[in-house]
Parts: C-alpha cells; structure tokens; sequence
C-alpha cells in the first residue's frame, strides 16, 4: 500500500490559517505563560466559552495546544516542542521589523 504524500500547500494554509485568526492567536498569547483552563482563558481574552471551545479544538486538531485532564477539569497548553520556540522566533522578528514599520519608521 502507498501512502500519499501530503499536499504542503493545504497543510500551510491550514497552520498559518490557524494562527492569522485573532482569536485563535489570543488564545495561544493566553496560554504562553502555562496552562489554563476555558474559564481561565474567557477570563484573560473576553471571548464566550463556546468560541473559546470550539477555537481550541481548532488549534488541538492541528497540534498547536494540547489537552490534560486533572480532576474534573481540562486544562490547555501550548505545544512546548514546535509551537513555544516558534512563537519566540515570531516575537523576535515583529519586534526587530513590524513594530518599526506599525511605527512608522522604515
């Protein structure tokens, strides 16, 4: 049996649609500093419950945050392997070049 090969484009498209979407990328800022659970997360971003829900589905779906159980609640985290340094990476690169341009400068 032969596997296919993934189709890179729609795999793009699928991560960076994920984190273009405000949403999405709050909820991710929310969870930087360590887990959290929905309430928690409503509680720093504004968002109703259920949006908050069904956006990290989302970014669980693709690997972008991860679910633990601990007692009756689940509690999210950031996906420490690919998703934190990526975001370090992120923030280097708005500060040294998007943060100047939002300013202004060139």
């Amino acid at each position: 049996m032969t596997r296919k090969s993934c189709n890179h484009d729609a795999a793009y498209g699928l991560f960076f649609g994920s984190l273009a979407n405000h949403n999405r990328f709050s909820i991710i800022n929310a969870l930087r500093d360590g887990k959290k659970n929905v309430t928690e997360i409503c509680e720093l971003t504004d968002f109703e419950q259920t949006m908050v829900s069904h956006n990290l589905r989302r970014l669980e779906h693709c690997g972008m945050v991860f679910p633990e159980r601990i007692g009756k609640c689940c509690y999210y985290q950031v996906n420490e392997k690919t998703i934190k340094p990526l975001l370090k990476l992120i923030d280097a690169h708005i500060e040294k070049y998007c943060c100047k341009i939002l300013a202004g400068e060139r």
